[in-house]
C-alpha cells in the first residue's frame, strides 16, 4: 500500500510517499526563501510560491519512489491548522488526484502529523506523553491512539518556536530564528542575564513566552549596540530560560500522565523546536529521571514534510478512515475537541 502526502501549511512545499511497512520511499521538501528578508513567513507570498511549486514537487515524490499515480492506495494534506491560502493549496491538490485516481482522501490535522513522526522512524506506542513545540504552536498532551489526543496544558500567548524567531529578529540574528539562537548560544554564558521562566513553580501545564521576550527586548533597548559576545550570552539565557520552562511544565505533566495512564512508557517531543539539541539534551534527561523512555523524530522530520503527512495518512487509513471531497481546509483545528485553541 502506497500513501502520498502533501505539506503546504507555512513556507514548505513538500510531498512523500510512505508505505504500510514504515519504509519511506520518497520525500521531497522546497523552502521558499523569500521570507527571509522579511523576517517572517508573508502568507500570501507562500500561498503564490505553494500553487507554483506543488505541480512540480508531487511528480518529484512519485518519481523517487518508482510509483505512478495509479499505483496510490490513498492520498493525504494537511488540511488545516496552519496560513489558509497554502492550506487550500495542499488540501485541492489532493482532492484533485483522489477524484481522478478514484482513492481514498484523508484530511490530516498538520499538528497530528508532527505528533505521529516519532511512530515512522521508532516503535513508540500508545499512549506517550506528547511535547509539540514549534513556530505557531506549543502544547502539552497525551497521544492517547491514531486522532485521540487530550491537551493537559498550551502556551496561554506566544509559542516557543515564536518567541525564537522574535528574540533572533530583535538581535539582528535574521530569520529562521531558532537554528542561529542555538548557534550563538554554543559560545554564550546562559547565567548572564537573569531573564524570567515564566509559570514555573506554579500549578498546571499551561506555558507563556511573551514575558520572557520583553525582558530580552529591555535588556537589547538599554544595551543598544549588542557585541557579539554579548549576543552570545544574551541567546544561550534566552535558550536556558525556555528550556527551564519547559521542563517545569513537562514535570507536572508527568505526574498526570503516570496516574492517568500507567501503562505509558514515552515523553515525545515533536514539531521544529525539537531539531534543537539543547531541548532534546534536556527532555532526555527529564525523561530518564522519571523512569520514561525519550523519543523523537530524526532532526530532517521536524521541521515542516511530506513524510510526517504521508506517515498520518497511513495510520487513518489502516484504520479505515478517509474524509469526504468536501472537507474544507482549516485555519484552525485543535488537536483536542474538547479544547478551542
Amino acid at each position: 500500500m502506497f500513501v502520498l502526502g502533501i505539506e503546504s501549511s507555512c513556507d514548505e512545499t513538500a510531498a512523500a510517499v510512505v508505505n504500510e511497512r514504515k519504509e519511506l520511499l520518497s520525500s521531497v521538501v522546497f523552502t521558499q526563501p523569500e521570507h527571509t528578508q522579511f523576517g517572517g513567513v508573508v502568507p500570501e507570498i507562500a500561498a503564490r510560491a505553494h500553487l507554483e511549486k506543488v505541480t512540480s514537487i508531487v511528480p518529484e515524490a512519485l518519481k523517487q519512489a518508482k510509483i505512478d499515480f495509479s499505483d496510490l492506495s490513498a492520498v493525504a494534506a494537511s488540511c488545516g491548522p496552519g496560513l489558509i491560502g497554502g492550506v487550500i493549496v495542499g488540501t485541492m491538490t489532493a482532492k484533485a488526484i483522489a477524484c481522478v485516481q478514484k482513492i481514498p482522501f484523508i484530511a490530516v490535522n498538520h499538528l497530528e502529523a508532527h505528533a505521529l513522526t516519532v511512530r515512522l522512524s521508532q516503535d513508540v506506542p500508545f499512549p506517550y506523553l506528547l511535547l509539540l513545540t514549534s513556530g505557531g504552536h506549543c502544547q502539552i498532551l497525551v497521544a492517547e491512539g491514531v486522532g485521540k489526543f487530550k491537551r493537559l496544558g498550551a502556551t496561554i500567548d506566544d509559542a516557543a518556536g515564536e518567541a525564537f524567531d522574535k528574540v533572533a529578529k530583535m538581535m539582528g540574528l535574521g530569520y529562521p530564528g531558532g537554528p542561529k539562537i542555538e548557534k550563538y548560544a554554543l559560545t554564550g554564558d546562559s547565567k548572564k542575564y537573569d531573564l524570567p521562566r515564566p509559570m514555573v513553580g506554579k500549578p498546571g501545564c499551561d506555558l507563556s513566552f511573551s514575558g520572557l521576550k520583553t525582558a530580552v527586548r529591555r535588556i537589547i533597548a538599554e544595551k543598544q549596540d549588542l557585541t557579539e559576545q554579548e549576543k552570545a550570552d544574551l541567546a544561550a539565557s534566552f535558550q536556558q530560560a525556555v528550556l527551564d520552562s519547559l521542563c517545569s511544565r513537562l514535570k507536572n505533566a508527568i505526574k498526570i500522565f503516570k496516574k492517568d495512564y500507567p501503562n505509558g512508557t514515552h515523553l515525545v517531543v515533536a514539531g521544529g523546536v525539537a531539531a534543537n539539541m539543547a531541548l532534546r539534551n534536556a527532555l532526555e534527561t527529564l525523561a530518564s529521571k522519571h523512569k520514561l523512555t525519550f523519543a523523537v523524530a530524526p532532526m530532517k522530520f521536524c521541521t515542516d514534510n511530506g513524510a510526517m503527512v504521508a506517515w498520518a495518512g497511513m495510520e487513518h487509513f489502516l484504520k479505515g478512515d478517509s474524509d469526504p471531497l468536501t472537507f474544507m481546509p482549516r485555519p484552525r483545528w485543535p488537536l483536542d475537541p474538547t479544547t478551542n485553541r
